[in-house]
């Protein structure tokens, strides 16, 4: 793959050796046929002394960091700076003109001449300009992108390492407390922890894990839940046929049920349900997640464990303004959270 500098040269040597063939078929053109070898020569010193002043003009915008000017700064000094090249090529041309018999005294100094011939100069090394300009901003709108990219992996990443531990714990926590008292539901928990890590060994590796994914993980997860809270906990599930197009943050549905449980029906002495639903609308995934128990205001700020922290966040970092988020209460002693995603593709 050809680096920036071997880019640099293909175009900076390609161009201007182009510059001399187009100018020296025009002059041919225009002499019916016939141009001289010092014709030849000279427009061929011409582009050669064309490449020079371009390379450097690029080491000179580098190194006073033109590309960092805003536009109101740039437009004067770069209109000022390609006429003055423009009259430097002109009078360049003239020690070669000499020894091949094509200097002339009263067409090289007439001031028309100088003016024209400058402007046209100018005029190339503008366009010039405006080639290199544009391909420097479009790099630099490319890296920014790429660096936004590897810092929202990164923050993934990060939150995604926090959520594991939490779930881990927890799970662990509810195996302990059968293995004495039920020797073959804690077997069926571990059976059930070890599937989960399992799936969230292979989606570390991905941005995006498909729904069905997702779903084993939220039912190994409630299965666990439910030896641990017997009748207290009831499941239901209303899932649409056409989520398993979607794909979605890896233990993101698994960290809001769990809030659920956690924070709703484990507070509530009869227990209660969790009823996770999803329905596709409009190419966006909806999902919701209804539980028993109370979402608690404090002085209107909302009391957020880190499964939801970590939800907000991961959501506005892979989708930006185009995902919903929200927890609120229901009538009838319910919560509800709910989170609508457009379909991506896993990366």
């Amino acid at each position: 793959m050809v680096n920036k500098a071997q880019l640099y040269w293909l175009l900076q040597i390609g161009g201007w050796a182009l510059y001399a063939v187009v100018q020296i078929v025009g002059a041919i053109a225009l002499g019916n046929g016939a141009i001289s070898n010092q014709r030849i020569i000279f427009l061929s010193y011409e582009a050669f002394f064309c490449f020079l002043i371009t390379h450097w003009f690029r080491t000179y915008i580098n190194n006073n960091r033109w590309l960092s000017w805003s536009m109101s700064k740039l437009i004067p000094r770069l209109l000022v700076t390609v006429w003055l090249l423009g009259v430097v090529m002109y009078f360049l041309r003239i020690p070669v003109s000499l020894p091949l018999g094509l200097f002339n005294k009263a067409v090289i100094f007439d001031p028309k001449n100088i003016l024209g011939l400058s402007s046209v100069y100018a005029f190339f090394f503008f366009l010039w300009s405006v080639f290199y300009f544009i391909y420097n901003y479009f790099e630099r709108y490319n890296k920014s992108l790429k660096l936004e990219a590897s810092v929202k992996e990164i923050e993934l990443s990060n939150l995604k390492s926090q959520l594991n531990p939490h779930f881990i714990f927890n799970a662990l926590n509810s195996i302990r407390a059968l293995v004495d008292e039920n020797p073959e539901k804690s077997k069926q928990a571990i059976n059930q922890l070890s599937n989960i890590l399992r799936n969230s060994l292979v989606t570390e590796k991905r941005g995006l894990t498909k729904f069905g994914d997702e779903l084993k993980v939220v039912r190994d997860y409630l299965g666990l839940e439910s030896i641990r809270f017997e009748e207290r906990l009831k499941t239901e599930f209303d899932i649409d046929p056409a989520s398993k197009n979607f794909l979605v943050p890896p233990l993101m549905i698994q960290t809001l049920v769990e809030n659920g449980v956690k924070h709703g029906i484990s507070k509530l002495t009869e227990g209660g349900i969790v009823h996770l639903r999803t329905k596709v609308e409009k190419g966006k995934l909806k999902i919701q997640i209804r539980n028993s128990g109370h979402y608690h205001v404090n002085g209107h700020k909302k009391r957020a464990g880190l499964g939801l922290v970590n939800t907000s966040q991961r959501l506005k970092l892979l989708y930006g303004s185009e995902a919903h988020f929200a927890i609120n209460n229901e009538k009838d002693n319910f919560v509800l959270t709910e989170i609508i995603i457009p379909h991506l593709h896993n990366s």
